[in-house]
């Protein structure tokens, strides 16, 4: 199994020559263009076909007022090189790339939040090893994705568990190779999100395949999803429109697939992901229920986020996370998520 290279050389490059624009986001007292021309396209970053899906099933793709065009992807890095090419206006990711995006010198603001009430992964346990506390990581291997999600999650549960990365050894992985790695013992912990931590412990129970207890998951962090966008696409009033118009949809979109659970289910888990319904249900059930906060709510959490990563010597410098959000999109949150 490849691994891959950490990217703190090449961030730590970068990050002296952050952009002037990243410092100057978008003014926020500025009203966000509302018309969108006919003809304007955007590309939208996914992951798992899990955006495309929820916009399709629920109608609002076909209420979209600008052309949207998805393109698939497995984790936060790949989705910022793709960002960097100029191949990408917007994508759905975690709470990590965000960050790495602005160490790297990349103007993507977040424009728009999801929040769950449960975490935003659970620890997976290799086949015949039993794991059942936050302080068993001590010397175990675990999973590890620079510039993803999972990477603060890890860095957050060995915190809790008074540990640091010098107790664990954190085996450097592509998310994509995350569930081939715990199947097969290569790593003893991995943290995987929905389908694959369901499926993991289905499909591999008969050969002692296990997780952390839920209990030891409860401090860890919530799910957050974020949508970001290229500042190309924001500086464009086409496109800006656009991306106001899609906060809103995808906002209403994600409300349905809590108001109709059983069609998202269908539509997702059972049609795409070839789960049994009562699967699928269960994964559903287990999202918790969504919040749409304030970005301005969020720079806190943010800045805290950005800190542990600092300290643990995977970013080159500390970065401010106001500089991380287009605060223009507040206003469309609280007209259409209250």
């Amino acid at each position: 199994m490849p691994l891959v290279p950490s990217r703190r050389a090449v961030l730590g490059r970068r990050a002296t020559f952050l952009l002037p624009a990243l410092l100057a986001s978008p003014a926020i007292a500025a009203d966000l263009p509302r018309r969108v021309p006919p003809g304007t396209r955007l590309v939208a970053a996914d992951q798992n076909q899990a955006l495309q899906t929820m916009m399709q099933a629920s109608g609002e793709h076909g209420r979209l007022a600008a052309t949207v065009n998805y393109a698939n992807f497995l984790g936060g890095p790949a989705i910022l090189e793709a960002f960097r090419a100029g191949a990408l206006d917007l994508g759905i990711v975690g709470n990590t790339p965000p960050i790495q995006a602005h160490a790297a010198g990349e103007r993507i603001p977040i424009i728009a939040a999801r929040t769950s009430t449960e975490p935003d992964y659970k620890f997976a346990v290799r086949p015949g090893l039993t794991v059942a506390t936050l302080k068993d990581f001590a010397g175990k291997r675990i999973a590890y994705a620079e510039g993803t999600g999972r990477q603060p999650f890890v860095l957050r549960a060995l915190q809790l568990a008074g540990l640091t990365r010098r107790d664990v050894r954190l085996v450097p992985l592509r998310v994509s190779d995350f569930p081939d790695a715990v199947r097969g013992g290569q790593v003893d912990l991995a943290p995987l999100n929905e389908p694959h931590f369901s499926r993991y412990l289905a499909q591999w129970a008969d050969r002692g395949a296990s997780a952390l207890p839920a209990d030891q998951h409860a401090d860890l962090p919530r799910r957050l999803s974020y949508l970001y966008a290229s500042g190309r696409a924001l500086d464009d009033s086409a496109k800006a429109a656009a991306l106001r118009d899609f906060v809103i949809r995808w906002i209403a979109a994600s409300r349905w697939s809590k108001a109709r659970p059983e069609e998202w289910v269908q539509a997702y888990y059972v049609r795409l992901q070839n789960l049994r319904p009562e699967d699928g249900r269960a994964i559903e059930a287990s999202e918790g229920e969504y919040r749409f906060p304030a970005l301005s709510t969020l720079i806190a959490p943010h800045q805290s986020t950005i800190d542990l990563i600092h300290a643990a010597g995977d970013i080159p410098r500390r970065l401010d996370a106001r500089e991380e959000f287009d605060l223009r999109f507040d206003a469309v949150i609280a007209e259409h998520a209250a």
